[in-house]
């Protein structure tokens, strides 16, 4: 072959990739799309290709025989402000869609808030468009705002950056073979007031590089005047049977056939009219489970000659009593206890799209493999082939609504806009059998009228459960709206121990994070963390295995349903994945994390569990330790009742008490250490101290704690996030209802009930706050005033004076409180 022949092959090759016609005579100064380099490279970086652009068909869900992938090189350019559509005119730079402008995938690598994308393409003759056949242009996502221009026609606006929309570009066709396609993109990201989960610009710490522009897989088909546009597909198992509403587009009236298959053979058949729904009995119903995850295939067609396949599921989701009088989540009527972590479906290389199509489906295996049966995903919407492969595999879904801005308040104009994106959300994933948990809201991200969305969720979509906030006790959330299914709590490190009331499951919704830096494996290696960092893969997988041994007590005792664990994989400067962002190493010994997991899972069946045995405890209200701290000298604070007396730390000192003289801290490392551990903190226990603060801020201001291995078991404190008092533990506070007072003594009590569940915080001898906290955290760790700990540090410390600590290794009545306080110890 001459050399001029060959140049000539690959220039046409280059030019069928490219979807538009360029001048021969140009060849040579056609830009040219490269692969740019990633700040780390997963596994399928380098399978990423303009051949090789995600060409699988993208809606398992709806499958039609004739179609054509749009991904590809595109033309691209950085728009402004009021620039007139390109049409006609080449761009100047080459894209590969539908990897985000952002991403090293796209071979663009930056962000922009406005841009073109230009292509052509031509139809198939054999479609027949225009001749009893319409073509529709599909956008599977596109962020955030998409203009869409076919030979110089706007043919479509859409507005959000997670759902797909369609377009029919018939009557903008030229009777040409070539046709150009435009479309124009405005991406404001965190500085708009749109669902955008975890983007911002720039991303640190829990948030994450942005995505911009087509995302998502481009393509078209051919389809008869009237089709079919959605399968609304709902399965009934007490019945037997699933109902299938077929959403018809086009101006005739349709019957409508439906039939069921198992591996081929017929189960159920149904007629009728259009847009209405059909039941259809299926014989000798075999039902969707994560350990029998059982399909069957669905035909569907319209007397207007359209045909579409599908496939689903028949299980049920709900909530119901079992046998230890808990309210608990049921698959198909019985109590499955759902663990999974929390994927967010990052990727180094292509940011919101995962550079494969193996890629995407290998996130979802390693879950599997790691005894996972559930996975929620965190505040993005993936591909519907994600939605897919977790029906294939066998694993519940919890899908998050993307949320808005997590630190502004949204206006009224981005409250509608939320709404609709987030109904659109749910119309097209209502018939994903996987999906078993609608989440509209997150730790208080944008949140408002939490109850309303739920229940408005809830009809949208009565065949789900609805977690109207996960993490309602944490962050922004607004208070409790005590509405949707689920009681959702986030603990970090965790588990925490909801009690479960009501006619709600409880759940914990978000626990964990356990960290390991991987050398050469880091987005950012200085800035690295996470909620508790470990120094080696053996520990990290031990203490992995503690809790969840945690979440079976928690489970078994405290009627817990669920347990989300902080996360599928590193993401970017968040270390505390069980795979490194890049997916290339494996963090934790895998096949222990898969026993640990399938104990809890086989381990918490519903059964009824005997309370915590709880001892009487020592009586009197001098307790087992108490502190006057009236030296008014020296280094040691005497404890006049159970000789452990209290080393003064870092300069603490003396000053005028409440009665005599007191404990003085200065806010920076000052305190004293009672050098054991006095109480035990998984039992009852209460302590008491009078306090004044200098200036009670925004900082945190501890009186009495225990310190654990990474966190304290308990703070008797000031919380500078709530500007309020509080007894707490990591994920709970019982508050008081007022701001304290500047320079004015107040007497504090905490009181741990363990056999009532419960944290009391009692102010100058009154009840302020009751919060139900079922199950306390070992703490062998010393007892100490003036200080807490976290994250394995001392931090919190008291600017001010403390006075008169009392510790009891019982609960203390409310009688007994309002005794100590009026004796002024």
């Amino acid at each position: 072959m001459s050399r001029a022949r060959w140049t000539a092959m690959l220039f046409a090759f280059v030019v069928a990739l490219l979807g538009f016609a360029v001048p021969a005579a140009h060849a040579g100064d056609t830009p040219q799309w490269h692969r740019l380099t990633p700040p780390l490279s997963t596994p399928w970086t380098a399978d990423v290709s303009p051949s090789n652009a995600l060409p699988e068909y993208p809606r398992p869900q709806l499958t039609r025989q004739k179609w054509q992938n749009l991904n590809g090189v595109w033309e691209f350019a950085k728009a402004g402000p009021g620039d007139a559509a390109p049409v006609g005119r080449a761009l100047p730079e080459r894209i590969l869609v539908p990897y985000p402008v952002e991403s090293a995938l796209s071979g663009i690598m930056r962000h922009e808030t406005q841009m073109w994308y230009r292509r052509g393409f031509q139809v198939p003759r054999d479609w027949r468009i225009g001749r009893g056949q319409r073509l529709l242009l599909h956008f599977q996502a596109v962020d955030y705002e998409a203009t869409v221009i076919v030979n110089g026609r706007t043919v479509a606006h859409h507005t959000g950056g997670y759902d797909s929309f369609t377009v029919d570009v018939t009557d903008a066709l030229t009777t040409g073979r070539d046709q150009e396609l435009i479309v124009g993109v405005t991406d404001p990201n965190d500085q708009g007031g749109q669902p955008l989960g975890k983007q911002r610009s720039p991303g640190d710490g829990i948030f994450y590089t942005p995505t911009s522009g087509i995302w998502q897989t481009v393509w078209m088909e051919p389809v008869t005047p009237a089709h079919i546009d959605r399968l609304d597909i709902v399965p009934d198992v007490a019945s037997g049977s699933v109902t299938v509403t077929a959403q018809v587009g086009g101006p005739v009236r349709q019957h409508v056939e439906v039939i069921a298959r198992d591996h081929g053979t017929v189960v159920g058949h149904a007629g009728g009219d259009a847009n209405q729904p059909l039941k259809l009995g299926i014989r000798n119903p075999h039902l969707w489970s994560p350990d029998d995850p059982f399909l069957y295939d669905l035909q569907v067609r319209l007397s207007g000659g359209d045909e579409a396949g599908s496939y689903f599921g028949l299980r049920s989701i709900g909530v119901g009593r079992t046998a230890d009088g808990r309210e608990r989540m049921l698959l198909n009527g019985k109590f499955v206890m759902q663990i999974g972590p929390l994927d967010q479906g990052f990727w180094p290389d292509g940011i919101y799209t995962a550079p494969t199509d193996a890629a995407l489906k290998s996130d979802l295996e390693q879950e599997k493999a790691l005894g996972f049966n559930m996975v929620r995903k965190h505040i993005k919407v993936e591909p519907d082939r994600w939605y897919y492969y977790a029906d294939k595999l066998g694993l519940m879904v919890w899908q998050d609504m993307p949320a808005m801005k997590d630190d502004v308040e949204p206006g009224p104009a981005a409250r509608v806009n939320f709404e609709s994106e987030l109904h659109r959300m749910i119309d097209q994933h209502r018939s994903f059998p996987s999906i078993v948990t609608w989440v509209p809201f997150n730790e208080g991200w944008g949140d408002y009228e939490v109850g309303r969305i739920a229940d408005e969720v809830k009809a949208w979509d009565p065949s789900r459960l609805v977690d109207a906030e996960s993490g309602v006790n944490c962050c922004r959330s607004e208070p409790d709206s005590g509405r949707g299914d689920l009681y959702d709590d986030h603990t970090y490190t965790g588990p925490g121990s909801p009690v479960q009331s009501g006619t709600r499951a409880a759940v914990d919704g978000e626990y964990g994070g356990l960290g390991l830096k991987v050398d050469g494996h880091q987005f950012d290696p200085s800035g690295s963390f996470a909620y508790e960092m470990e120094p080696d893969s053996a520990t990290l997988t031990r203490r992995y295995a503690e809790l969840q041994q945690r979440l079976k007590l928690v489970a078994q005792r405290c009627g817990v349903s669920a347990g989300v664990y902080t996360q599928t994989t590193d993401v970017e400067k968040e270390v505390n994945g069980f795979l490194t962002y890049d997916r290339q190493v494996k963090k934790m010994d895998f096949a222990a994390v898969r026993a640990a997991n399938l104990d809890v899972i086989n381990g918490v069946t519903g059964a009824a569990h005997a309370g915590p045995v709880v001892a009487s405890g020592t009586p009197g209200i001098d307790g087992i330790a108490a502190y006057p701290f009236d030296e008014n000298a020296g280094t040691v604070a005497k404890d006049v009742v159970g000789g452990h007396d209290a080393t003064l730390v870092g300069g603490a000192s003396w000053t005028a008490g409440e009665s005599g003289s007191a404990l003085a801290t200065n806010g920076s490392g000052q305190f004293a250490d009672t050098g054991a551990a006095l109480l035990d903190t998984e039992g009852s226990y209460s302590v008491a101290a009078w306090v004044k603060f200098t200036a009670p801020g925004d900082g945190f201001q501890t009186v009495v704690s225990q310190d654990g291995g990474d966190h304290s078991a308990f703070y008797l404190q000031y919380s500078g996030a709530d500007h309020r008092l509080a007894f707490s533990v990591v994920g709970a506070r019982a508050l008081a209802p007022a701001a304290p007072e500047a320079n004015r003594w107040y007497h504090l009590v905490g009181v741990r009930d363990a056999v009532s569940g419960t944290l009391k915080l009692y102010v100058d001898g009154q009840l302020a706050a009751t919060r139900s906290v079922c199950l306390g955290e070992a703490a062998t760790g010393h007892t100490v005033i003036g200080r807490g700990q976290y994250g394995g540090n001392p931090v919190d410390y008291v600017d001010g004076a403390v006075d008169q600590v009392h510790l009891y290794d019982r609960a203390l009545s409310d009688a007994e409180v309002s005794t100590l306080y009026s004796s002024g110890r």
